[in-house]
């Protein structure tokens, strides 16, 4: 990420950069008309960020809230210690399929062993902290970019073969049904650099069609 792009702070004022967006794209610009400015979603990263992450793949969002309500309420601090002392058993007590309860494990141990250093991927440049995520077991290129976009709130960041993003954009775009993920993957390339932004502009207004709060 270059010195301009980091001194952005996603969890600012975006109005530039999504005027800059809306000018690009006539879906985006729709979008933006309805909303009128996106919810960006801010999280805590970390172990627990990361953890929450995993909770989240591939279930729906009211399943993944009643999960993580539940692992919430474990834990008095959600750190990888206190993961590493649940166990697979106690993670799965909480909703986690088996999977993904190995998938935190293995985190809580890396973290615990000092093999990863989340902290230090705020020093990172995008390309950088992504590989390093991705190389721990569980975690994706989907997960990697969220814990970016929320977590650390990067701007150009695009989370790949997202279906709300493209039920999103189909219907920005005015067509019957969400885009493919590999043809929106594809357009998100015109928006460097602010894919990370667009995101959450599909993402607030995918919310606004769905008649939902954003969270």
């Amino acid at each position: 990420m270059t010195t301009t792009l980091r001194s952005i702070d996603a969890f600012g004022d975006v109005s530039k950069p999504c005027r800059a967006l809306a000018r690009r794209d006539p879906a985006l610009r729709a979008a933006l008309k309805a909303i009128g400015a996106p919810h960006i979603r801010r999280r805590p990263g970390g172990f627990e960020g990361l953890f929450r992450i995993i909770v989240e793949q591939q279930v729906s969002v009211p399943s993944a809230q009643a999960i993580w309500k539940r692992c919430e309420a474990a834990f008095d601090k959600i750190e990888a210690g206190a993961a590493l002392a649940l166990g697979e058993k106690g993670l799965r007590s909480l909703g986690l399929s088996g999977p993904k309860a190995r998938y935190v494990l293995a985190l809580a141990e890396a973290v615990e062993a000092g093999a990863i250093d989340l902290a230090a991927l705020s020093r990172a440049d995008d390309a950088g902290a992504h590989q390093t995520l991705v190389s721990l077991k569980g975690v994706g290129p989907w997960s990697a970019a969220i814990y970016l976009l929320f977590c650390e709130g990067r701007v150009d960041i695009w989370p790949p073969g997202d279906v709300a993003l493209q039920a999103a954009y189909g219907a920005a775009a005015g067509r019957d049904g969400r885009v493919a993920a590999r043809a929106l993957d594809e357009a998100a390339a015109q928006w460097a650099p602010w894919r990370g932004l667009a995101a959450h502009i599909l993402w607030t207004y995918y919310a606004h069609i769905r008649g939902r709060t954003p969270i």
